[in-house]
């Protein structure tokens, strides 16, 4: 029944998708006291408001773009790719893609939480191969979901383990790419604190292994949603620094400022990771 409802989603217009996603957002905004109390949380942390007018503001559209995601990230698992791909109207910054194959490198893509993080990677594969990194997920529900949706194309998955580091590896020395979500807050004892937004967050050291192990470039990457469904814009920049969690942070903070609101600061980016076997606080 699940999957028939997101298939009859998948073939609707963008604009109504995400008209969907905007009363998805408000029952967010209302109903789901968790999301709205981190997402104030962690803007109050990261201080991008001036005015307390700002601030609440910012919240209301945050929350809203959080549900945007939701519902256009199901449609776009569920609908062909022939059709998604119409929805990306411009790519700035192909060209370091480019100059990265051209010289025989392969490519690591950070993709943060930020904007719609499902179109970038399916914009790539549409061209070349790629494996993206992913932590399993907790519903058991979801799981065929996400790999019905994300199998596709020339995307291949590689599970946060030491399995799936050697794909995302043998991948790279290949003269491939691979995916990343830079920010997501890796296991304990997998990363080191560095500074995001002035405030300490953990931070994964795993991109600078692969990339000084490969010789990768590494780009970071976001596709921005635009107004009224219009579509997307898929922005790439090299991280022109040393791969460490501190240079990754500055400049995932580069590309939020691009479009704070589209950032999902409902995500628990400044947790504290515990050792395996002890649960995190909420």
């Amino acid at each position: 029944m699940l999957k028939a409802l997101l298939r009859i989603l998948a073939v609707l217009p963008l604009p109504l998708i995400n008209g969907i996603g905007v009363l998805a957002g408000w029952g967010f905004y209302f109903f789901s006291q968790k999301i709205l109390r981190r997402t104030r949380k962690n803007l109050n942390i990261v201080g991008l408001a001036q005015t307390p007018a700002d601030y609440r503001a910012l919240v209301r559209q945050s929350v809203i773009e959080t549900g945007k995601g939701l519902i256009e990230t199901f449609a776009i698992w569920f609908r062909p790719q022939a059709r998604v791909l119409p929805w990306v109207k411009e790519c700035h910054g192909w060209e370091h893609v480019e100059a990265a194959q051209a010289q025989g490198q392969g490519i690591i893509f950070l993709t943060p939480h930020l904007g719609c993080y499902e179109i970038t990677a399916l914009y790539y594969a549409a061209r070349h191969p790629i494996t993206v990194l992913y932590r399993p997920a907790r519903q058991q529900w979801l799981a065929p979901l996400i790999d019905e949706g994300r199998n596709r194309s020339q995307i291949k998955q590689a599970p946060t383990n030491l399995s799936g580091v050697r794909s995302l590896l043998k991948a790279l020395k290949q003269g491939e790419a691979i995916g990343i979500l830079p920010d997501q807050v890796p296991e304990f004892g997998e990363g080191a604190w560095a500074d995001f937004f002035g405030s300490p967050a953990y931070t994964m050291t795993l991109v600078g292994k692969l990339a000084d192990t490969s010789g990768a470039r590494v780009l970071l990457a976001f596709g921005e949603r635009l107004a009224w469904g219009r579509g997307y814009v898929i922005h790439i920049r090299p991280l022109e620094l040393e791969p460490t969690p501190a240079n990754i942070n500055q400049g995932i903070e580069q590309l939020v400022r691009l479009c704070p609101e589209q950032y999902l600061w409902s995500y628990r980016r400044f947790k504290q990771p515990k050792p395996h076997g002890k649960a995190n606080n909420p």
